[in-house]
């Protein structure tokens, strides 16, 4: 395992808060950047969300969201701590930030000021609507990102949708967020120009709904449990077992429907893959089927045979996963990079530091 440099000599300005611009700094400093963020005299709430267990009444998402970052606070309402951020964005290759629409202008950084700062300045919007549009100054959280792209009515129960775990389109905002960041550094190298970029997470959620939105107009409105990814067919759905556990089955391809039915001696099953959706009478008799055992049972059953079938394990089971262990994807519960360069696991950092008021380092 060895430190990861690809992004070596590039400087992040890391200026949001919760889950969607410090993952995707987080990202970004996983593969070599130096990130430097940037918080207000009271913190990223992020500080004190969710987790009881604190180590120094900072919260372990705080510590895992921000690793290998540099922090430091700073009163943009006091004009000496604008004169220190200006001083900063003149030396960095990118500014994420995740304000609401208007206030970095009202904080006297419009898009002008900083293309004077930092004309090869890439500057990364990153907001719940985006920057333009009649819901730009909405608030919102993961949840009404979801809801308002869509992403909610196609998943869950038949009666009701579900609420998706972890926050799906902090995610989905925070990779685009990377994605095009990238890409803009890139178009620099060529271009020697920075560039703005506006990035909504409910659109970047929405952009993940072609599966339901391009589904044939009359496959109807409620689609939950009723298409071949979410629920209605038999081949790819999640079996309850005998000890109130569960099993994910997603033997979509014929080979290894087959080789699930001869293993379970269902030779009659072979030829209802095909039923039409949703499968409900299939559905039901595999439902009285994975019932009969346990997982641990049908994790013996099923061992040998390629059909695309896993177990549902708890958190602590994914944790001592063997494919984990292997490859060297978690540092304790906390994951690592999600991949690996020249064949070997990224090296990440396990803490962030903080620098006090008083360390000037980065003002000069």
């Amino acid at each position: 395992m060895a430190a990861c440099k690809l992004l070596s000599g590039y400087r992040v300005l890391d200026m949001s808060q919760y889950i969607p611009g410090p993952y995707a700094a987080r990202s970004l400093a996983d593969l070599g950047a130096e990130v430097i963020k940037i918080e207000p005299p009271s913190g990223d709430p992020m500080r004190g969300f969710m987790c009881q267990q604190r180590e120094g009444g900072v919260s372990p998402l705080y510590r895992h969201l921000n690793r290998g970052k540099t922090v430091a606070s700073l009163n943009l309402k006091e004009v000496a701590d604008r004169q220190k951020l200006a001083r900063l964005l003149r030396g960095a290759d990118v500014l994420l930030e995740s304000y609401r629409p208007g206030v970095m202008a009202r904080l006297g950084f419009d898009r002008d000021r900083l293309k004077a700062l930092n004309p090869r300045l890439v500057h990364c919007a990153l907001s719940g609507f985006g920057q333009s549009g009649p819901y730009c100054d909405r608030a919102g959280h993961d949840l009404t990102y979801c809801a308002a792209a869509g992403a909610l009515s196609a998943s869950g129960t038949a009666e009701r949708p579900v609420m998706t775990f972890p926050p799906m389109a902090d995610h989905a905002g925070a990779m685009q967020a990377v994605n095009m960041i990238l890409a803009a550094l890139l178009g620099r190298e060529r271009s020697g120009r920075g560039v703005f970029l506006d990035i909504s997470l409910t659109e970047s959620i929405l952009n993940w709904q072609y599966v339901g939105l391009l589904q044939p107009p009359d496959s109807g409105d409620t689609q939950r449990e009723q298409l071949l990814l979410n629920g209605g067919a038999a081949c790819y759905n999640i079996y309850a077992t005998a000890d109130r556990k569960f099993v994910a089955l997603a033997a979509l391809e014929n080979k290894f429907w087959k080789a699930f039915c001869l293993r379970v001696e269902h030779p009659e099953w072979i030829a209802r893959q095909d039923e039409p959706l949703p499968q409900k009478t299939l559905i039901a008799e595999l439902i009285s089927l994975f019932a009969g055992h346990t997982q641990q049972q049908w994790q013996a059953i099923l061992a040998e045979s390629d059909c695309c079938f896993e177990p549902i394990p708890e958190r602590n089971e994914s944790v001592n996963h063997p494919q984990f262990t292997a490859r060297a994807c978690l540092n304790g519960a906390a994951p690592g990079y999600p991949g690996w360069i020249n064949e070997a696991p990224v090296e990440t950092a396990s803490d962030y530091v903080e620098l006090s008021a008083e360390e000037t380092p980065l003002w000069h």
